[in-house]
């Protein structure tokens, strides 16, 4: 299911067409180069955000790294374009669009291009069958082991407990270093940026799961044996599997 269309998407993508990269392939391997042309200054680092949806947490995450080159990655335009909107109200020049899907990442980016990759509240994708999609399956993480370089991060938000527990266990397995694990995130004080969906589950009170994963020697990537198929890889939502189909609506995802 995706989300309503939204009123003049064209007009509106087009307006925002300079935030877009339209053949990211043609700069695998030459992001940070490009980053230093379109900043107007060194790119320190290669963020990338699989799933920016509307962009809340993208532009505020952008904006307090000036340093940073920060690229989002969505496949649901009609979420994109107020994430570009968001981008271009705040003028931030460090901060680019991808119309994409995350299967194809290593034709866009290169080995050991990417310095840390961000994945808020991706789809569970409950059934079993359908494990293999979901952004924190071993195929996802075996791509992002062979974008990042060692001590390259993944820093993984979600609201959904059954799908952040089945996500430790594949990092575990594919041998990430996990930290900063939290079952409350926002209950254990301090302040951290939000998706908007991140700011209304909070505000009902269900609790964020979050972790940081780090790519280590032992880590797989694209160069390890084939997968085998998984099994018994079923989740139980714990807002419900009705609940999740219609954020699934909701959001397009």
């Amino acid at each position: 299911m995706r989300m309503r269309k939204r009123p003049n998407l064209e007009p509106r993508m087009e307006r925002c067409s300079g935030l877009l990269v339209d053949r990211p392939e043609e700069l695998r391997g030459r992001w940070k180069a490009a980053g230093k042309k379109i900043m107007g200054r060194e790119a320190e680092k290669l963020y990338l955000e699989l799933g920016c949806g509307k962009g809340r947490f993208t532009v505020d995450t952008a904006g307090s790294l000036p340093s940073v080159f920060y690229v989002a990655l969505e496949k649901v335009p009609d979420a994109m374009i107020i994430a570009m909107e968001r981008s271009a109200e705040r003028d931030l020049d460090n901060l680019r669009f991808i119309d994409g899907d995350a299967v194809q990442l290593c034709q866009m980016f290169a080995e050991g291009e990417v310095d840390r990759i961000y994945i808020n509240f991706c789809d569970p994708w409950p059934k079993s069958r359908d494990a293999k999609f979901r952004l924190t399956s071993p195929g996802f993480l075996r791509r992002y082991a062979a974008l990042l370089p060692q001590s390259g991060q993944i820093h993984f938000k979600t609201d959904n407990l059954p799908l952040f527990n089945w996500s430790m266990e594949q990092m575990e397995k594919e041998g990430w270093e996990l930290s900063e694990i939290t079952n409350d995130l926002h209950g254990q004080g301090g302040k951290f940026i939000m998706t908007d969906y991140e700011a209304k589950f909070s505000a009902e009170g269900i609790k964020i799961n979050r972790l940081v994963a780090t790519k280590t020697e032992k880590t797989l990537d694209l160069s390890a044996p084939p997968l085998e198929r998984m099994r018994f890889a079923a989740l139980r939502d714990a807002r419900g599997y009705a609940e999740s189909l219609r954020d699934r609506e909701e959001t397009g995802r």
